[in-house]
């Protein structure tokens, strides 16, 4: 029988992609052999077809002690709302194509898999970020692990709000939007505004001027305790994301106010990932620079 502390393990995918059942049918028969219970949630029936019960998000997060995601990392961010949220770990299999949260490739599945459960892992805390309208929250629809984001909704077209940090004032910017970013997000869209990419044992949050109207607007890092407020003060109307989904029309003097949520998100990761050697080869750092050794 098994011993690791991963005794029930749940699978999750939001991919209905030919790969995802192939690599679900392959964990499945890992699981099996090492003695695991396997549960398989409601929306994943495509993970291996021969697995005809499914079992509800309720269920899983209350038996389950690490679910593991395979996909993307659009994936990963859907189960890190709907499970991790709850206090259930999650590890990442990469059937995307960047992939920073979903760090575990096809091509050494077994051994990798094998390892977290012998106990050979790594495990990192990600916060995520809460929004509130008018001091409103909307269900557990008002969370993002990557980023929140107020913008025009419209190409080329500005809104104007006030940023206040800790109830003090920041600036009033006329802008195309605004990102506020965890740390996780950095590597997600902040990165595309050039902001800055942030190792995730930094734990802070990134305000990120989208087009802004001005000559001398930088991104700011704040702590990730800092209480964000951001008014809507132009006769424009705005809207609200949270990682890229969940759209909230927002009007003149509207107010989101923008903090951490607990619990934190539990990341596995095999002892073989590494932040920099991710950003290298995703981000394609080093390019064109000869390795020493080969000169």
């Amino acid at each position: 029988m098994v011993m690791s502390k991963f005794k029930t393990i749940a699978l999750y995918s939001s991919k209905d992609d030919h790969k995802v059942s192939i690599i679900g049918s392959q964990l499945v028969e890992i699981f099996s052999n090492m003695g695991i219970r396997v549960l398989i949630a409601k929306s994943s029936t495509a993970i291996d077809s021969r697995i005809k019960r499914t079992y509800s998000e309720r269920y899983i997060v209350e038996k389950a002690d690490l679910l593991i995601s395979i996909g993307g990392d659009g994936t990963l961010l859907s189960a890190a709302r709907i499970f991790g949220a709850r206090g259930l770990p999650l590890m990442g299999i990469n059937v995307g194509n960047i992939g920073f949260l979903t760090d575990i490739s096809p091509d050494d599945l077994t051994n990798s898999v094998k390892d977290v459960l012998n106990g050979n892992f790594t495990e990192d805390r990600r916060f995520f970020l809460e929004a509130k309208i008018n001091g409103q929250v909307s269900g557990k629809d008002h969370l993002a692990l990557n980023e929140i984001v107020i913008h025009s909704g419209t190409v080329a077209q500005l809104i104007e709000y006030e940023l206040f940090i800790d109830n003090k004032f920041v600036y009033r910017q006329k802008a195309d939007g605004i990102i506020v970013s965890t740390q996780t997000g950095s590597t997600a869209y902040s990165l595309s505004g050039n902001g800055p990419i942030v190792h995730p044992s930094v734990e802070a949050i990134i305000l990120q001027q989208m087009y802004p109207h001005s000559l001398n607007s930088r991104p700011l890092l704040v702590n990730m305790n800092a209480d964000i407020k951001i008014i809507i003060s132009g006769s424009k109307k705005a809207i609200l994301s949270l990682d890229i989904h969940n759209l909230y029309d927002l009007k003149k003097q509207d107010t989101v106010s923008i903090s951490i949520s607990q619990p934190l998100l539990s990341l596995i990761h095999p002892l073989t990932h590494d932040f920099y050697s991710a950003c290298r080869t995703k981000l394609g750092w080093s390019l064109g620079i000869q390795n020493k050794k080969d000169e």
